[in-house]
């Protein structure tokens, strides 16, 4: 059985107005991965990746460099409990708080 994970993600460096948020639920969904795509008002992007490991991994591997005009300084990563509570990979469109 593959091992299903969760991963909370802040990207850090010149991720907005670059079409970080698009990309990245490009890279997710080929990925067959689930989860959520955000702007922070502090500039960072914000991610939520749900799915099994190997293609969670390949997502935040795409994240370490994001889409040609991005600039990444940093990915923070927090591993947390699989929740399975997502059915597609989607882009917020406003912030809003958890």
């Amino acid at each position: 059985m593959m091992k299903m994970v969760r991963a909370h993600l802040i990207i850090e460096g010149l991720v907005q107005g670059v079409f970080f948020r698009a990309s990245t639920v490009e890279a997710a969904q080929s990925h067959g991965v689930c989860g959520w795509v955000r702007n922070r008002p502090d500039g960072n992007v914000e991610a939520v990746l749900e799915g099994e490991e190997a293609a969670v991994n390949k997502v935040i591997g795409w994240c370490r460099t994001g889409p040609p005009a991005a600039r990444v300084d940093n990915v923070k990563i927090t591993w947390e409990s699989y929740k399975n509570e997502f059915d597609d990979f989607t882009a917020m469109t406003r912030y809003t708080s958890y």
